[in-house]
């Protein structure tokens, strides 16, 4: 594994973490706090984080703009598609389903997104599945059934449980929207979404007669969304979904239902029956599969030209620079419009920004 790659993986790690304890400290917060107007305070405490982040940062003499590619008018539909799915109805559908489903059963649940996204990701990107991603994607499917499962409710099925799993679907289809700007600017893509969607669901709460909280309970839920969810942690997901494509990127992160287990223990004190534990095996097996799947194969790169935040010591960035390029930041990392020669070659590689070929039925 590269170092490069080995960054994108840890961003990946640290999203799991702080969404897996972001969703139960939210869980939590329900139990005072209504839930359009959570998701809103959520979504407003990431960005107005993000906009104190990226204030102190100017002055403090940093240009993004010189290591990180603005979005561009071409980015609007993209980044209109991502509030409507991933900042807006994901949240509200979570924040519905977390009152009525136990702490530890919705973190696992919350491993559906893996699926979603993957799924989503081989019928419009055509990202390969071969059999091990496959019986992964299985094994997670059929956890999150045996979860659902709630003989004393209509049909067997708890409604709690499916409101997560169509959170989760909502993400899964976010997930594949934002990789189409994955290579702009992650701080203003995020930033600008909780800006606009997270003022917008408290003023829809307030509309439906939701009770805002005190002063200082909104503060916290604005802290929890801004590590948990729009803020730090979507910033973090979403330099994994650049570096190593929507499907791998969300493998890792699919790892965030077993921190939110660990969470919902220590947070809830709730002991799970034993299908729980049969399920969470279940899982273990399908995560371990998902996370450790590998794909190489030659492949060819066609010219072309483009502009994203990049390094030199890849397989891919060896163009010259002219006068007045802007220089590279303390990691190694510029951005500006580049070309590439095409090429054909092989190594492991995942449906990152230079690697959305097709594939032709190779798995």
């Amino acid at each position: 594994m590269t170092s490069a790659r080995r960054i994108y993986v840890c961003y990946g790690l640290f999203a799991a973490l702080l969404f897996g304890a972001g969703s139960q400290f939210s869980k939590l917060m329900l139990t005072t706090v209504p839930p359009v107007t959570m998701a809103g305070l959520l979504y407003t405490g990431s960005g107005v984080g993000l906009l104190l982040m990226t204030a102190a940062g100017f002055a403090a003499g940093k240009r993004r703009n010189t290591y990180e590619a603005r979005p561009t008018r071409r980015d609007l539909p993209w980044l209109a598609a991502t509030m409507f799915f991933g900042t807006f109805l994901g949240p509200v559908a979570l924040m519905f389903s977390l009152p009525h489903t136990p702490a530890a059963t919705a973190a696992l649940l919350l491993s559906f997104e893996a699926v979603a996204t993957t799924v989503i990701a081989v019928l419009w990107k055509n990202e390969p599945v071969g059999r091990r991603m496959g019986t992964a994607l299985l094994l997670i499917t059929l956890s999150c059934i045996m979860l659902s499962y709630t003989p004393d409710a209509a049909y067997g099925i708890s409604l709690g449980a499916l409101g997560v799993l169509l959170a989760c679907s909502f993400w899964g289809l976010d997930n594949n929207i934002i990789q189409n700007i994955s290579g702009k600017d992650p701080v203003l893509t995020i930033m600008a979404k909780a800006l606009i969607v997270g003022p917008a669901m408290i003023l829809a709460g307030y509309a439906v007669a939701e009770v805002m909280p005190a002063p200082a309970t909104a503060l916290a839920c604005m802290a929890i969304g801004f590590m948990g969810f729009g803020g730090i942690m979507s910033v973090s997901l979403l330099l994994a979904i650049r570096g190593l494509g929507s499907g791998r990127a969300a493998s890792l992160f699919a790892l965030s239902p077993f921190f939110g287990v660990v969470f919902a223990f220590l947070l809830f004190a709730e002991m799970p029956g034993g299908l729980f534990f049969i399920a969470l095996a279940v899982m273990l097996a399908g995560t371990f599969l998902l996370a450790t799947e590998r794909h190489a194969h030659e492949h060819a790169h066609p010219a072309l030209e483009h502009e994203h935040r990049h390094r030199h010591d890849d397989l891919h960035h060896d163009h010259a620079h002219v006068p007045g390029m802007p220089p590279v930041n303390g990691s190694g990392f510029h951005s500006h419009p580049h070309g590439h020669d095409g090429i054909v070659h092989t190594h492991a590689h995942s449906p990152d920004i230079h690697h959305r070929h097709r594939h032709d039925g190779r798995k």
